[in-house]
Protein backbone atom coordinates (compact mmCIF):
# COMPACT_ATOMS: atom_id res chain seq x y z
CA UNK A 1 0.00 0.00 0.00
CA UNK A 2 1.09 3.42 -0.82
CA UNK A 3 1.91 5.55 1.73
CA UNK A 4 0.20 9.19 2.05
CA UNK A 5 3.15 10.69 1.70
CA UNK A 6 4.13 9.23 -1.74
CA UNK A 7 0.25 10.30 -3.29
CA UNK A 8 -0.40 13.58 -4.14
CA UNK A 9 -3.67 15.15 -3.44
CA UNK A 10 -6.29 16.29 -4.96
CA UNK A 11 -6.19 19.36 -2.74
CA UNK A 12 -9.60 19.02 -1.10
CA UNK A 13 -9.82 19.12 2.76
CA UNK A 14 -12.80 18.84 5.13
CA UNK A 15 -12.33 18.63 8.56
CA UNK A 16 -8.95 18.38 8.21
CA UNK A 17 -9.67 14.77 6.05
CA UNK A 18 -7.60 15.28 2.53
CA UNK A 19 -8.77 13.46 -0.55
CA UNK A 20 -5.97 11.49 -1.98
CA UNK A 21 -5.16 11.07 -6.13
CA UNK A 22 -4.53 7.22 -6.22
CA UNK A 23 -4.44 5.97 -9.79
CA UNK A 24 -7.52 4.07 -10.66
CA UNK A 25 -6.58 0.43 -11.23
CA UNK A 26 -5.19 -1.27 -14.03
CA UNK A 27 -8.16 -3.68 -14.90
CA UNK A 28 -10.43 -1.05 -14.09
CA UNK A 29 -8.49 1.36 -16.96
CA UNK A 30 -8.36 -1.63 -19.80
CA UNK A 31 -11.65 -2.30 -19.55
CA UNK A 32 -12.86 1.36 -19.78
CA UNK A 33 -10.85 1.25 -22.72
CA UNK A 34 -11.91 -1.81 -24.58
CA UNK A 35 -15.69 -0.74 -23.67
CA UNK A 36 -14.37 2.73 -25.72
CA UNK A 37 -13.13 0.39 -28.47
CA UNK A 38 -16.33 -1.66 -28.51
CA UNK A 39 -18.43 1.08 -28.23
CA UNK A 40 -16.84 2.67 -31.51
CA UNK A 41 -16.68 -0.26 -33.65
CA UNK A 42 -20.21 -0.83 -33.13
CA UNK A 43 -21.15 2.15 -34.29
CA UNK A 44 -19.18 1.44 -37.88
CA UNK A 45 -20.74 -1.90 -38.11
CA UNK A 46 -24.53 -1.46 -36.63
CA UNK A 47 -26.69 1.32 -37.56
CA UNK A 48 -26.32 4.26 -34.75
CA UNK A 49 -25.87 7.59 -35.60
CA UNK A 50 -28.57 9.07 -36.23
CA UNK A 51 -29.32 12.01 -39.69
CA UNK A 52 -32.20 13.88 -41.27
CA UNK A 53 -33.62 11.32 -42.89
CA UNK A 54 -32.51 8.12 -40.84
CA UNK A 55 -29.54 6.77 -39.59
CA UNK A 56 -26.31 5.60 -40.53
CA UNK A 57 -27.08 2.11 -41.99
CA UNK A 58 -23.47 0.13 -40.55
CA UNK A 59 -21.11 -1.62 -42.35
CA UNK A 60 -22.68 -4.90 -41.94
CA UNK A 61 -26.17 -3.81 -43.12
CA UNK A 62 -28.35 -5.03 -40.45
CA UNK A 63 -31.83 -3.86 -39.73
CA UNK A 64 -34.37 -4.68 -37.29
CA UNK A 65 -37.08 -4.08 -40.33
CA UNK A 66 -35.35 -6.55 -42.34
CA UNK A 67 -34.72 -9.33 -39.46
CA UNK A 68 -39.06 -8.54 -39.23
CA UNK A 69 -39.34 -9.39 -42.80
CA UNK A 70 -37.24 -12.06 -42.78
CA UNK A 71 -39.16 -13.56 -40.07
CA UNK A 72 -42.58 -12.67 -41.81
CA UNK A 73 -41.27 -13.84 -45.09
CA UNK A 74 -40.30 -17.45 -42.99
CA UNK A 75 -43.62 -17.89 -41.09
CA UNK A 76 -45.80 -17.05 -44.91
CA UNK A 77 -43.10 -20.14 -46.48
CA UNK A 78 -44.05 -22.30 -43.57
CA UNK A 79 -47.89 -21.55 -43.93
CA UNK A 80 -48.13 -20.93 -47.45
CA UNK A 81 -49.83 -24.35 -48.21
CA UNK A 82 -53.08 -24.10 -45.47
CA UNK A 83 -53.22 -20.17 -46.83
CA UNK A 84 -53.73 -21.27 -50.30
CA UNK A 85 -56.24 -24.01 -49.48
CA UNK A 86 -58.40 -21.28 -47.09
CA UNK A 87 -57.89 -18.66 -50.19
CA UNK A 88 -59.61 -20.77 -52.72
CA UNK A 89 -62.15 -22.75 -50.04
CA UNK A 90 -65.94 -22.33 -50.12
CA UNK A 91 -66.00 -20.69 -46.64
CA UNK A 92 -68.98 -21.80 -46.55
CA UNK A 93 -68.59 -25.36 -46.36
CA UNK A 94 -65.57 -25.24 -44.18
CA UNK A 95 -66.54 -28.07 -41.48
CA UNK A 96 -65.83 -26.79 -37.83
CA UNK A 97 -63.01 -28.10 -35.62
CA UNK A 98 -61.35 -29.02 -39.14
CA UNK A 99 -57.43 -28.54 -39.36
CA UNK A 100 -58.02 -25.61 -41.89
CA UNK A 101 -61.06 -23.89 -39.74
CA UNK A 102 -59.35 -24.03 -36.51
CA UNK A 103 -56.32 -22.30 -38.58
CA UNK A 104 -58.16 -19.79 -40.01
CA UNK A 105 -60.07 -18.55 -36.94
CA UNK A 106 -56.72 -18.32 -35.10
CA UNK A 107 -55.35 -16.58 -38.10
CA UNK A 108 -58.32 -13.94 -37.89
CA UNK A 109 -58.25 -13.62 -34.41
CA UNK A 110 -54.69 -11.73 -35.74
CA UNK A 111 -56.28 -10.11 -38.61
CA UNK A 112 -59.00 -8.63 -36.35
CA UNK A 113 -57.33 -7.25 -33.68
CA UNK A 114 -54.86 -5.38 -35.59
CA UNK A 115 -57.21 -4.12 -38.54
CA UNK A 116 -61.25 -4.40 -36.53
CA UNK A 117 -60.63 -4.03 -33.09
CA UNK A 118 -59.96 -0.70 -33.42
CA UNK A 119 -63.43 0.64 -34.19
CA UNK A 120 -65.65 -2.62 -32.96
CA UNK A 121 -63.65 -3.18 -29.94
CA UNK A 122 -61.15 -5.61 -28.64
CA UNK A 123 -64.14 -8.00 -27.69
CA UNK A 124 -66.27 -7.48 -30.87
CA UNK A 125 -69.02 -5.43 -28.80
CA UNK A 126 -68.48 -2.31 -30.41
CA UNK A 127 -69.20 0.96 -29.27
CA UNK A 128 -71.80 3.91 -30.55
CA UNK A 129 -71.97 4.29 -34.23
CA UNK A 130 -69.34 0.48 -34.65
CA UNK A 131 -71.87 -2.58 -34.55
CA UNK A 132 -71.94 -4.67 -31.97
CA UNK A 133 -70.74 -7.87 -33.80
CA UNK A 134 -71.36 -10.69 -31.03
CA UNK A 135 -75.50 -10.50 -31.25
CA UNK A 136 -77.72 -11.09 -34.41
CA UNK A 137 -78.46 -8.10 -35.64
CA UNK A 138 -76.88 -8.08 -39.21
CA UNK A 139 -77.20 -5.59 -41.55
CA UNK A 140 -76.35 -6.74 -45.19
CA UNK A 141 -76.49 -10.56 -43.22
CA UNK A 142 -75.25 -12.58 -40.94
CA UNK A 143 -74.37 -15.27 -42.65
CA UNK A 144 -70.47 -16.88 -42.81
CA UNK A 145 -70.32 -15.74 -47.06
CA UNK A 146 -72.52 -12.58 -46.42
CA UNK A 147 -70.18 -11.57 -43.45
CA UNK A 148 -66.94 -12.73 -45.83
CA UNK A 149 -68.44 -10.13 -48.71
CA UNK A 150 -68.92 -7.44 -45.98
CA UNK A 151 -65.46 -7.85 -45.18
CA UNK A 152 -64.44 -7.66 -48.63
CA UNK A 153 -66.18 -5.11 -50.04
CA UNK A 154 -67.01 -2.95 -46.91
CA UNK A 155 -69.66 -0.69 -46.88
CA UNK A 156 -70.61 2.81 -47.78
CA UNK A 157 -66.57 2.96 -49.03
CA UNK A 158 -66.20 4.12 -53.01
CA UNK A 159 -65.53 0.93 -54.30
CA UNK A 160 -68.15 -0.20 -56.60
CA UNK A 161 -68.71 -3.53 -55.30
CA UNK A 162 -69.21 -1.84 -51.45
CA UNK A 163 -72.89 -2.68 -49.47
CA UNK A 164 -74.56 0.87 -49.94
CA UNK A 165 -77.41 2.26 -48.72
CA UNK A 166 -77.95 6.23 -47.98
CA UNK A 167 -80.53 7.81 -45.17
CA UNK A 168 -82.57 10.55 -46.59
CA UNK A 169 -80.99 14.35 -44.30
CA UNK A 170 -85.06 15.11 -43.58
CA UNK A 171 -84.09 18.26 -41.87
CA UNK A 172 -80.81 19.32 -43.35
CA UNK A 173 -82.66 19.10 -47.15
CA UNK A 174 -85.92 20.37 -46.03
CA UNK A 175 -87.80 17.45 -46.73
CA UNK A 176 -90.04 17.47 -43.80
CA UNK A 177 -90.73 20.53 -41.76
CA UNK A 178 -89.71 20.19 -38.11
CA UNK A 179 -92.93 19.40 -36.79
CA UNK A 180 -93.23 16.46 -38.68
CA UNK A 181 -89.54 15.67 -37.89
CA UNK A 182 -90.58 15.78 -34.31
CA UNK A 183 -93.49 13.46 -35.09
CA UNK A 184 -91.71 11.26 -36.88
CA UNK A 185 -89.11 10.62 -34.61
CA UNK A 186 -91.42 10.22 -31.61
CA UNK A 187 -93.09 7.57 -33.57
CA UNK A 188 -89.94 5.98 -34.22
CA UNK A 189 -89.59 5.77 -30.69
CA UNK A 190 -92.63 4.50 -30.33
CA UNK A 191 -91.84 1.42 -32.57
CA UNK A 192 -89.15 -0.05 -29.57
CA UNK A 193 -91.95 0.54 -27.10
CA UNK A 194 -94.20 -2.21 -26.57
CA UNK A 195 -96.31 -0.75 -23.39
CA UNK A 196 -96.70 1.90 -25.02
CA UNK A 197 -96.16 4.07 -22.40
CA UNK A 198 -93.85 6.60 -23.92
CA UNK A 199 -90.49 5.10 -22.65
CA UNK A 200 -88.51 2.75 -25.33
CA UNK A 201 -86.66 -0.15 -24.74
CA UNK A 202 -83.59 2.08 -24.63
CA UNK A 203 -84.65 4.13 -22.06
CA UNK A 204 -85.68 7.01 -24.03
CA UNK A 205 -88.83 9.16 -23.71
CA UNK A 206 -91.16 10.79 -26.18
CA UNK A 207 -94.38 12.19 -26.18
CA UNK A 208 -97.63 10.35 -27.02
CA UNK A 209 -99.52 12.54 -28.99
CA UNK A 210 -96.36 13.46 -31.68
CA UNK A 211 -95.70 9.52 -31.81
CA UNK A 212 -99.62 9.25 -33.03
CA UNK A 213 -99.55 12.56 -35.31
CA UNK A 214 -96.20 10.61 -36.62
CA UNK A 215 -97.91 7.51 -38.45
CA UNK A 216 -98.31 9.25 -41.31
CA UNK A 217 -95.17 10.65 -41.74
CA UNK A 218 -92.85 7.55 -41.25
CA UNK A 219 -95.40 5.40 -44.02
CA UNK A 220 -94.84 8.01 -46.06
CA UNK A 221 -91.37 8.59 -45.82
CA UNK A 222 -89.79 6.04 -44.06
CA UNK A 223 -91.89 2.83 -44.48
CA UNK A 224 -90.19 2.26 -47.91
CA UNK A 225 -86.63 1.50 -45.96
CA UNK A 226 -87.58 0.55 -42.61
CA UNK A 227 -91.08 -1.50 -43.54
CA UNK A 228 -94.65 -0.57 -42.11
CA UNK A 229 -94.16 -2.31 -39.40
CA UNK A 230 -90.32 -0.70 -38.69
CA UNK A 231 -88.79 -4.05 -38.69
CA UNK A 232 -86.21 -2.61 -40.73
CA UNK A 233 -84.83 -4.43 -43.98
CA UNK A 234 -81.29 -5.73 -43.72
CA UNK A 235 -80.39 -6.12 -47.39
CA UNK A 236 -81.22 -2.32 -47.89
CA UNK A 237 -78.90 -1.35 -44.76
CA UNK A 238 -82.10 -0.13 -42.71
CA UNK A 239 -82.41 -1.40 -38.93
CA UNK A 240 -85.08 -2.48 -37.46
CA UNK A 241 -86.52 -0.02 -34.84
CA UNK A 242 -88.73 -2.10 -33.16
CA UNK A 243 -86.14 -3.52 -30.94
CA UNK A 244 -83.27 -1.88 -28.50
CA UNK A 245 -80.48 -2.35 -30.76
CA UNK A 246 -79.71 1.36 -31.63
CA UNK A 247 -76.25 1.77 -33.21
CA UNK A 248 -76.26 5.44 -32.06
CA UNK A 249 -78.91 5.36 -29.41
CA UNK A 250 -82.16 5.44 -28.78
CA UNK A 251 -82.80 8.93 -26.87
CA UNK A 252 -85.15 11.58 -28.24
CA UNK A 253 -82.04 14.12 -28.71
CA UNK A 254 -80.05 11.12 -30.54
CA UNK A 255 -82.83 10.00 -32.84
CA UNK A 256 -83.80 13.29 -34.17
CA UNK A 257 -80.20 13.99 -35.00
CA UNK A 258 -80.28 11.39 -36.87
CA UNK A 259 -83.82 12.03 -38.71
CA UNK A 260 -82.65 15.48 -39.31
CA UNK A 261 -79.09 14.67 -40.57
CA UNK A 262 -78.76 10.90 -41.48
CA UNK A 263 -75.95 8.67 -40.49
CA UNK A 264 -73.43 7.84 -43.02
CA UNK A 265 -70.96 5.35 -41.43
CA UNK A 266 -68.28 3.91 -43.68
CA UNK A 267 -66.44 0.81 -43.04
CA UNK A 268 -62.79 -0.15 -45.38
CA UNK A 269 -63.04 -2.57 -48.37
CA UNK A 270 -60.66 -4.66 -46.56
CA UNK A 271 -59.98 -6.83 -49.28
CA UNK A 272 -57.77 -4.06 -51.15
CA UNK A 273 -55.72 -4.42 -48.19
CA UNK A 274 -55.99 -8.04 -46.66
CA UNK A 275 -55.16 -11.28 -48.87
CA UNK A 276 -57.83 -13.43 -49.76
CA UNK A 277 -57.22 -15.66 -47.00
CA UNK A 278 -56.73 -12.90 -44.45
CA UNK A 279 -61.19 -11.88 -45.38
CA UNK A 280 -61.73 -15.16 -45.16
CA UNK A 281 -59.93 -15.97 -41.69
CA UNK A 282 -61.62 -12.69 -40.38
CA UNK A 283 -65.24 -13.83 -41.75
CA UNK A 284 -64.14 -17.27 -39.99
CA UNK A 285 -63.57 -15.52 -36.69
CA UNK A 286 -66.05 -13.32 -36.42
CA UNK A 287 -68.91 -15.49 -37.90
CA UNK A 288 -68.04 -18.45 -34.91
CA UNK A 289 -68.01 -15.06 -31.99
CA UNK A 290 -71.79 -16.05 -31.40
CA UNK A 291 -73.25 -13.47 -33.82
CA UNK A 292 -74.84 -13.63 -37.32
CA UNK A 293 -76.68 -16.52 -38.87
Amino acid sequence: MSNKKDVETTGHSWDGIEELNNPLPRWWLYTFYLCIIWGIAYTIAMPAWPLVKGATTGMLGWSTRAEVADKIASFEEMNAAVNAELAAADITAIEVGSDVHNYGVNMGAAVFRANCSQCHGSGAAGNTGYPNLLDNDWLWGGTIDEVAYTVQHGVRNETDEARYSEMPKFGADELLTEEEIDQAVAFAMSLSDPEGDGTNLVGGTYDLDLAAAGAEVFEVNCASCHGEDGTGDIYQGAPNLTDAIWLYGGDHDTVYETVYYARFGVMPAWGQRLSQAEVNAAALYVHQLGGGQ
